[in-house]
């Protein structure tokens, strides 16, 4: 069956567009109005975002393919441009509009009095119409426009108040670590284009030469691993991740957007839109679980030693991602699904959370959640929502991160024991820092002086929606119970999943032993804070300074890298521009001496013919008498 509303996808991300043009062009006479413009672009694009998912979710219906329009032709070869819409991209229209949709509307608070309130709402509809295109991307090069819109928009907003050196700094630092994953992904679509048939490089042309495997096992291998590099890159996975913690440096609002749903996200995307070339290659799948395993463990346990709040949610992310990248590289179409199911939760409850943080900011005006303490009891509607997306992210049934954490936990089980005991660790120092983080900020004392208050409703509202789902958008895949988000996104190719009951044990023990852990410490007192620092300072010390990854890129790539940089631009201003000032020298100084020579008197030039014969007349006596010898 055809879905009727599909075709009309591709105005899904041009409201944004038009929202931006319209901000770009009238933003300073609109000034705070722009704020609505905004608002309702988001509002259009999730409103028809919806009625394509439901049409969809409400039967059988056919991937609708359009690509009619004819970008490139060189001799055979002609690359059509257009749009695609799935499944799984359906879903993620809806991710990605109904987050944008709340950002937008709690930055009017948020943003309230800055004086360029238009231009932020401006890059936000630039955001989202980036990230809407690549989600309905044809084929992988109109992916990778967008994908590199993305990065350019994510320039732009991390460093919004760039009158700050830190958020100058972050966003040129986004800017270049997302670069480098890119390398690996333009290099993966050189090779597709080489070795595909007829150098096809639409999305279901690349499944039908994987499924009847035109390309050589090797090439694919290599192709899957450089995809994946480009989504390390976009999802802070190891080692590209030092790029996320930094960009809290930019508004909070858009430390949602990115986290939740639009840059983050794309990377588990693309793993997840080029899933056929993957399940073509062991390697590969070992290569990514790997690696998202690794991230999830090492992301978690530095962020229970992080004092700012926005850090520790961003450290957060990236150790979710790694969940997200460890269940699809378990290789099965169920790990698959739980993959994506994740990405479904997490983009409530992380927004909720960044929201969340960004109430906190508001009303304190620090990040410090050292200095921060007794906010309960005047900011109730930011307490009860944050301790929801608390839950939800710690995996606490029976709310949404619980069901998403336990199916990658309950495959990761079957398929590699391995990565099971390490998401299982990960989710106890989940559940532990965010305890830590709650009970510093919302129980006991103030710990310095402010006044806090509730945000105004256009804030306090996108928490109340998100925490609504961050509870209930988990029962759209429970297991044995209503398995249809699996069946509906990999059509019928996931088989029903069964309750583990050993997993739903050890994770939920997991998280409530990191909860208790942090209620001891951290709210009673019972158990003192210096039970591991005092011993091992040099441990908190590590995971404070996030393992020196920083430093260590500074000293073995950046440092290197600045000399090189010295030492060829020192080459070029003395060796190359050396010459040529040279040559310019030469050339003005021979010119001086003709404007000499040429000064307008008789006998200058008189005398100069004469010396001209003079020298002529010796040059031909001079031949005689060589010729006569």
């Amino acid at each position: 069956m055809v879905s009727d509303y599909s075709q009309y996808a591709w105005i899904v991300p041009l409201f944004p567009l038009a929202a931006f043009l319209l901000l770009t062009a009238f933003g300073r006479q609109l000034r705070e109005g722009g704020v609505f413009v905004g608002i309702v672009a988001a509002f259009a694009s999730f409103a028809l975002s919806l009625l394509i998912f439901f049409e969809r979710a409400g039967g059988q219906m056919e991937d609708y393919t359009w690509n009619d329009l004819q970008w490139i032709k060189v001799g055979d070869f002609t690359l059509n441009m257009g749009f695609e819409v799935t499944n799984l991209n359906a879903l993620m229209l809806v991710i990605v509009t109904l987050v944008s949709l709340l950002v937008n509307i709690y930055s009017k608070g948020y943003m309230h009095g800055d004086e360029r309130i238009s231009t932020f709402f401006a890059y936000v509809s630039l955001f989202t119409f980036s990230m809407l295109g690549l989600v309905i991307s044809v084929n992988i090069v109109e992916l990778y426009i967008f994908w590199e819109l993305v990065g350019v928009c994510s320039f732009l907003l991390v460093g919004f108040w760039y009158f700050k050196p830190e958020a100058k700094a972050a966003a040129k630092k986004a800017f270049i670590v997302t670069r480098i994953g890119d390398v690996g992904l333009f290099i993966a679509i050189l090779l597709l284009y080489w070795y595909m048939p007829g150098h096809q490089l639409d999305f279901s042309s690349i499944h039908n030469a994987i499924q009847d495997k035109a390309i050589e096992p090797g090439i694919v291998t290599l192709i899957a691993i450089l995809i994946f590099v480009g989504a390390v890159g976009k999802s802070g996975q190891f080692p590209l991740h030092t790029w996320l913690p930094d960009a809290m440096e930019g508004p909070t609002p858009i430390s949602a957007l990115i986290h939740a749903a639009t840059m983050v996200a794309a990377g588990v995307y693309l793993v997840a839109r080029t899933y056929d070339i993957f399940l073509a290659s062991e390697t590969a799948l070992l290569v990514v679980a790997l690696v998202g395993g690794f991230t999830a463990i090492f992301a978690a346990t530095i962020g229970t030693a992080q004092n700012d709040i926005k850090r520790i949610l961003a450290y957060s992310t990236v150790s979710q991602l790694g969940y997200m990248m460890m269940a699809l590289g378990l290789g099965s179409w169920v790990a698959y699904s739980a993959g994506i199911f994740h990405l479904f939760t997490h983009a409530f409850f992380k927004a909720l959370l960044f929201l969340g943080a960004g109430s906190v900011i508001h009303a304190v005006h620090t990040q410090d959640i050292q200095l921060m303490g007794g906010l309960s009891k005047k900011m109730k509607i930011t307490t009860i929502t944050f301790a929801i997306g608390t839950l939800a992210l710690s995996g606490i049934f029976p709310f949404s991160g619980f069901w998403s954490k336990d199916a990658i936990l309950a495959e990761a089980y079957h398929s590699n024991q391995l990565l099971f005991w390490i998401g299982l660790i990960a989710a106890f120092f989940t559940a532990f820092y965010m305890s830590r983080l709650f009970f510093l900020v919302f129980t006991g004392k103030k710990r310095s002086d402010y006044e806090p208050h509730e945000s105004p409703a256009s804030m306090t509202l996108p928490l109340i929606i998100l925490a609504v789902l961050a509870v209930g958008a988990g029962f759209v895949f429970m297991p044995e119970l209503n398995p249809w988000l699996g069946e509906w996104l990999t059509d019928g190719k996931a088989a029903e999943e069964h309750i583990n009951w050993v997993v739903v044990i050890l994770s939920n023990a997991a998280a409530i032993l990191g909860i208790l852990l942090g209620w001891a410490i951290f709210a009673k007192g019972s158990i003192s804070r210096e039970l591991v620092s005092k011993p091992m300072p040099w441990l908190v010390t590590l995971l404070n300074r996030k393992y020196y990854i920083d430093e260590i890129y500074q000293t073995i790539i950046v440092k290197p890298l600045r000399a090189i940089g010295f030492a060829l631009n020192a080459v070029d201003d003395f060796i190359i521009d050396g010459i040529v000032r040279l040559t310019a020298t030469g050339v003005v100084s021979l010119g001086r001496l003709g404007t000499r020579l040429q000064n307008g008197q008789v006998q200058t030039y008189g005398l100069i013919t004469l010396l001209g014969l003079i020298i002529l007349a010796v040059a031909l006596v001079g031949r005689r008498f060589i010729h006569v010898g």
